[in-house]
């Protein structure tokens, strides 16, 4: 590998990190890149100072020690990290080769479904916390139902909940639709039933009422301050949800918000859609390497939704 530029490896990485920022990932995705980075570099025997410095051996050393404690998902997240980072040096010139070839990734594990256990159990969750529980301080069940049907009805990621806009629910009547900021920066459209337009409509009455009237690009969820809800009170909203419908034991162990988005997927399944459907509507790159990606129309998409029977409960609430 052949040193360019004999510049301090931290100011490479902060060009990296601003480069990769131009494709608007979120903010949780940048932090991962650095953590993995660093992580890895803390690792490296004798310590670097420069890229020249980062030769095969000395990677495959430190990511040794890095997977020594580590799950193969996350060994495999800082192998593509910094396979990412060289690329990006080489791009600039700044080394001649990408020495990730020469360290080992881990097999992917192939990833189960953890939706909620229970064929009534969505339904229990939604009809539970729409109802008022006075033994919360400030209750607010029309925000909290709507983060439940972001993910059972629409399939959103958590880091997707957080940057929603006041202004991503769209459209006519019989064409809504959310805009997603999905993960890797890949947008797309979801289509929304009426029971999850009318629970978005509830919660905007509810959030004007407290706070007054909010722009089309403020944030969609807020706290009880009205400040944009962030990622630790989203996830600690999610299992008060579920302590308050007494449904802790249908939830698969380390899946919380995730274990909506997978019965959201599971459920379209059981309904009928295809795994194309599917795969556009839940915002993944593909559903295995040797399946091919296959387009599907909106109209396509917009029925599978419509078929959801978590959508039943929403239209029931309004």
């Amino acid at each position: 590998m052949v040193l360019m530029h004999d510049t301090g490896i931290a100011t490479y990485v902060d060009e990296f990190l601003a480069a990769r920022a131009t494709r608007k990932p979120s903010v949780h995705t940048l932090a991962a890149y650095r953590r993995d980075l660093q992580l890895v570099l803390q690792l490296a025997q004798p310590a670097p100072a420069t890229v020249s410095d980062l030769s095969p051996r000395v990677l495959r050393a430190a990511f040794a020690r890095f997977a020594a404690d580590r799950a193969p998902a996350s060994v495999s997240r800082a192998w593509s990290s910094w396979n990412a980072f060289f690329t990006f040096l080489v791009t600039e010139g700044v080394v001649a080769g990408n020495p990730m070839q020469a360290v080992d990734k881990p097999r992917p594990v192939p990833l189960s479904p953890k939706p909620l256990r229970g064929e009534d159990t969505p339904e229990l969750l939604l009809r539970s916390v729409n109802a008022v529980d006075e033994r919360q301080r400030d209750p607010w069940p029309e925000r909290d139902v709507l983060v439940l049907a972001l993910a059972l009805c629409a399939g959103l990621r958590l880091s997707e909940m957080l940057a929603l806009r006041v202004g991503s629910v769209s459209g006519r009547d019989g064409e809504r639709r959310v805009d997603v900021a999905g993960k890797g920066g890949r947008p797309r459209t979801v289509p929304i039933d009426s029971g999850l337009d009318a629970a978005v409509g509830r919660y905007l009455d509810s959030r004007r009422a407290r706070f007054g009237r909010a722009q089309p690009a403020a944030p969609l969820l807020v706290d009880r301050h009205g400040e944009a809800l962030q990622r630790g009170g989203l996830q600690y909203l999610v299992r008060s949800c579920y302590r308050r419908a007494g449904i802790g034991d249908r939830v698969p162990r380390g899946a919380q918000l995730h274990a909506l988005r997978h019965t959201f997927a599971t459920r379209l399944a059981e309904d009928g859609a295809n795994a194309s459907e599917i795969m556009r509507l839940m915002g993944h790159a593909s559903l295995a390497t040797s399946q091919s990606y296959i387009e599907v129309t909106a109209e396509q998409q917009r029925a599978a939704v419509r078929a959801n029977r978590t959508n039943r409960v929403l239209r029931e609430l309004a």
